[in-house]
């Protein structure tokens, strides 16, 4: 096991390998992969032998075996130069992290290895048409017969699937369970008869990655799929991964508030109005100054929510303070790129746009802020009782 200065030289070189892979194989391509909704595929088998989708996998199955918290930085500065890249990572290594928690010996070593290499490559199957942030409500059925389960039922929203080739799938095993959350069971899903891929949706931002509608017609898992080999366990095994998810989303907020922070700042110190740089004018000083302050706020709560991860802490409140607080960040501090910026910051000749169409996205993703909130407020009475 690495000491403390042996993981801060490994992170050192992991992030300098980042940051120039970024610099000469994502930024010159950006624009054009964005604009056009192209999925990037060089760019995603670099990433593999890279070894970015074994990131939190442990090393004894392939991984990189990195920390948390080594692992939000990579996502800031994915994110800081296309946020598409994070999903394409972070969807995989949910569902990774749900096997390496929750699934037996015998799921670890067959799936880990491939997960961390990339040959196997997905997300997480999750919310439904009529279900989102209330996960208990799914409607997808899986009916045991014999050594097989057969799966009926519809996913939409689903990071990853069209071009990766397995997903976690959460699904009713007993749709007359009370609580709801005892009925509910999460399989490792590889494509076959009966798994389809219905359609790519169309999005305002976070273009380039595959979200997908899917579509399941007596299809037939084996019965060993069954992550960690009971059923009605699926919610809670999800919702351990969940934190590693908001964590992510959170990253991903730092690292684009931080895209917006720093053109602006560029910006703001070449563009002249009035006789001088916009940069020593008062109003645009006042917007700078809580830009800079919402993205260090912003990357401290991730580190702590990620350090509490890491140290096997319950960490759902330090992961919602840190989703929550990041990603309003990064809406913030994207529209006040904009305002900066002026007409330039809605032109596509700036990656201003951009942001401002992807940091959305991070406010409802991965669960809403408004029930980050509810999660923060209900976190706070159990653990502070009168």
């Amino acid at each position: 096991m690495k000491d403390e200065k042996g993981l801060r030289e490994q992170e050192d070189l992991i992030l300098d390998m980042l940051d120039r892979f970024l610099d000469t194989e994502v930024v010159p391509h950006v624009r054009k992969l964005e604009n056009d909704d192209i999925y990037p595929a060089e760019i995603v088998e670099k990433m593999k032998a890279m070894g970015l989708f074994g990131c939190t996998i442990s090393e004894d199955y392939g991984g990189l075996g990195l920390p948390t918290t080594t692992y939000a930085r990579i996502v800031e500065r994915l994110s800081r130069t296309w946020m598409s890249l994070s999903g394409i990572i972070n969807s995989h290594l949910i569902m990774a992290s749900a096997v390496q928690r929750n699934g037996t010996q015998a799921q670890k070593a067959e799936f880990l290895p491939r997960f961390a290499t990339g040959e196997l490559r997905g997300g997480v199957g999750l919310t439904e048409p009529d279900c989102g942030t209330d996960l208990q409500a799914i409607r997808t059925t899986a009916r045991r017969d014999g050594e097989a389960y057969v799966v009926n039922g519809a996913k939409t929203w689903i990071t990853n699937s069209m071009y990766g080739n397995c997903i976690a799938l959460l699904v009713k095993t007993d749709p007359t369970a009370e609580p709801r959350h005892r009925g509910m069971s999460l399989f490792l899903a590889e494509k076959g008869t009966g798994f389809e891929v219905v359609k790519k949706l169309p999005k305002l931002g976070y273009r380039g990655i595959d979200t997908c509608e899917l579509l399941f017609t007596d299809y037939r898992i084996p019965a060993d799929r069954l992550i960690g080999g009971q059923e009605g366990r699926g919610l809670q095994q999800i919702l351990s991964g969940l934190e590693l998810g908001r964590i992510n989303v959170a990253a991903r907020g730092v690292g684009v508030a931080r895209a917006a922070l720093e053109d602006s700042l560029a910006y703001a110190q070449i563009r002249k109005t009035f006789g001088k740089p916009i940069c020593e004018h008062q109003a645009i000083q006042l917007m700078l100054g809580e830009m800079a302050t919402r993205v260090e706020a912003s990357r401290l709560l991730v580190e702590s929510a990620a350090r509490a991860f890491d140290e096997g802490r319950r960490c759902d409140m330090e992961a919602g303070m840190a989703k929550y607080f990041a990603t309003e960040s990064a809406l913030s501090n994207a529209t006040d790129a904009l305002r900066i910026h002026g007409g330039y910051g809605y032109s596509k000749e700036y990656d201003v746009e951009r942001y401002y169409r992807d940091a959305p996205l991070l406010t409802i993703g991965e669960g809403t802020n408004e029930l980050q909130r509810i999660i923060i407020a209900r976190q706070l009475v159990e653990r502070n009782p009168a």
